[in-house]
């Protein structure tokens, strides 16, 4: 195991006792100090790692929006998939631990200053990807943009709940919804006919396609 699996491995260790105190006795009722202790670390450990309580709930946020960035600053054909495929990223991470992931789940229901920042943090992942749209798709409407933004957030936060609540979500059921919500906006890689090989190129598109998305396939069909 390398330096950075166990070090990840022990962050992962103090968030589950984190958890599991908060939801015993409480998340206000529940100090740093116990949390160290009975995760074996030091208090100053803890808050070089975390930094606060309400970090520690959620302390796999900015590691995977860091990600998302990261994954979305790379050359991606369709930037409407690009997006979707960053939200089965986060899905995937909660699927790797349902558990842990279903724990906070219960802890951040019952307080409300954790409701508040998850709030905030979907809100971090919708902004993130109404920028991308924006700057990979020079000329996009922003509405455009900010919808469809905010529909595969609110896709993935719909199929996320199902897995919180202990229902059996795989996957193709967060796939399946996000090509709905492709075909719905009018972008999914299928609604445009193919170009006829002729001198005189003739394209059909749905009317709810952006002019952006409209531009870009255009586009990419002249340079083939």
């Amino acid at each position: 195991m390398s330096d950075s699996d166990e070090t990840s491995a022990a962050r992962t260790n103090v968030v589950a006792v984190a958890l599991d105190l908060f939801a015993q006795q409480g998340f206000d009722a529940t100090s740093v100090d116990q949390i160290a202790r009975t995760a074996g670390i030091s208090r100053s450990t803890f808050f070089r790692q975390f930094g606060g309580k309400d970090d520690v709930v959620f302390a796999d946020h900015d590691v995977l929006l860091a990600g998302l960035r990261d994954y979305l600053s790379r050359p991606h054909e369709n930037p409407w998939q690009a997006v979707c495929e960053a939200s089965i990223t986060v899905f995937r991470h909660f699927l790797s631990d349902p558990e842990l992931a279903r724990r906070r789940y219960q802890v951040v229901r019952q307080v409300p200053s954790l409701r508040e920042r998850e709030i905030v943090m979907v809100f971090q992942y919708e902004r993130l990807f109404d920028e991308y749209l924006r700057d990979s798709l020079p000329g996009i409407d922003p509405l455009d943009a900010v919808g469809f933004s905010a529909l595969v957030t609110a896709v993935h936060n719909h199929v996320l709940r199902r897995l919180l609540r202990g229902e059996r979500t795989p996957i193709s059921l967060l796939r399946s919804a996000l090509d709905d919500a492709l075909r719905r906006f009018g972008v999914h890689p299928n609604a445009a006919a193919e170009p006829c090989a002729d001198d005189v190129v003739v394209a059909v598109f749905p009317r709810a396609m952006p002019i952006a998305e409209v531009t870009r396939q255009v586009r990419a069909q002249l340079a083939d």
